[in-house]
């Protein structure tokens, strides 16, 4: 396993955390870890692909996905965001490589290139609103990944040690313990969980060993209320309040609704409406908004207000990672909101500077590599 020099992390047109900052406090603002895919993503479906036909998409993008997208919707909000992760010793792996370092500022000085492993790949399907995924991988070495029929759980797990970090971004799975979010958690960081379809069907929040470490649990209503045993989302989040200390539920273009079990305060906001043309990683720009609010210290109101705004502007782009929005784009959005929504975004006055122009982002592109420049 190989590593490359990374650079620290770009500055962003506003630091969410700049206030707070100290010079004696972790140079991290927020960890992960997880498998970075290349994803490819046709968008401009009329329907579902047919058995037996073939089906033209009028577009398409490549780009990192799997963890790289929280990790870029992190970083384009301007926190510093560490990502631990194993990279295809392929071209894909060097594409998603130089797209993060070089492209968003995330250090990569925690993850490793593996000789004679190839990049996973997922092939997205946007249309009607919704997506259809197909992927294929294998699992990364166990230095990087959970047990293997060939590598018992325990042997050199990674992370080994997590960095001293603000903030931790995890996904738990039912049955499964990762030993660094404990650890992280005992450094003094903040850790946000999300968590996957459960494909036992048993849903059992007990299962979430790694849930006693959380601060935050964020759920979609589908998962909440699985998980709570109630066909309320709002009622699901007020059930897992009593298990977390935040709790939050997104509930798509409806909107999010949480719960601070700690002080029991409610917050709900509706959605944002607009033309949604690819969903892919909306969830995960969704998390990366609330925690950029929580470790600025807003009101939970105005951070379920972020995280949905920033969900909106994502689908509005395709490319997962690359559909993240960062505070040039809020504030495009902030000078031209409509009157109705003003009130209730106008928190957003004090943060995005004034006249700040639509950033030249990097966005998914049709293939990779090519040779000559347009």
């Amino acid at each position: 396993m190989t590593s490359r020099d990374s650079r620290t992390s770009r500055s962003a047109i506003v630091d969410p955390l700049g206030p707070l900052r100290d010079p004696q406090e972790p140079g991290c603002d927020v960890f992960l870890t997880g498998t970075v895919f290349l994803d490819i993503i046709f968008t401009g479906l009329d329907s579902a692909p047919v058995r037996g036909t073939e089906s033209w998409a009028r577009g398409m993008g490549s780009s990192p996905g799997g963890v790289a997208n929280m990790a870029t919707a992190l970083a384009r909000l301007g926190l510093r965001t560490s990502l631990a992760a194993a990279f295809g010793d392929d071209h894909y792996g060097e594409y998603c490589w130089d797209a993060l370092e070089q492209g968003e500022g995330i250090d990569l000085s925690m993850s490793r290139t593996i000789p004679g492993w190839h990049s996973p790949v997922t092939v997205s399907m946007a249309y009607e609103g919704e997506r259809t995924m197909v992927s294929h991988g294998h699992e990364a070495p166990p230095a990087f990944g959970a047990a293997t029929p060939t590598a018992p759980a325990g042997a050199a797990p990674f992370p080994q040690c997590p960095p001293l970090t603000r903030a931790a971004v995890a996904s738990l799975g039912p049955g499964r313990t990762d030993g660094w979010i404990a650890e992280a958690a005992r450094r003094g960081a903040r850790i946000f969980a999300d968590v996957g379809w459960d494909e036992s069907g048993r849903w059992d929040l007990g299962a979430l060993a790694d849930l006693e470490h959380c601060e935050a649990f964020l759920p979609n209503a589908g998962e909440a209320m699985r998980y709570a045993r109630t066909d309320c989302p709002r009622a699901a989040a007020r059930a897992l309040a009593e298990r977390v200390p935040v709790a939050v539920v997104t509930m798509g273009a409806e909107g999010s609704y949480a719960v601070d079990g700690r002080t029991g305060e409610t917050a709900e906001v509706q959605g944002i409406a607009v033309d949604a043309l690819d969903p892919t990683g909306a969830g995960d720009v969704f998390v990366a908004g609330f925690v950029t609010g929580t470790l600025a210290g807003w009101p939970l109101a105005d951070r379920l207000a972020f995280a949905g705004l920033t969900a909106a502007l994502s689908v509005q782009e395709f490319g997962g990672s690359l559909s993240a929005p960062g505070w040039p784009e809020v504030a495009h959005w902030w000078r031209t909101a409509p009157e109705a929504l003003r009130p209730r975004y106008g928190f957003l006055d004090a943060l995005v500077p004034p006249g700040a122009a639509p950033a030249a982002r990097r966005r998914a592109v049709p293939t990779i590599g090519f040779r000559h420049s347009a």
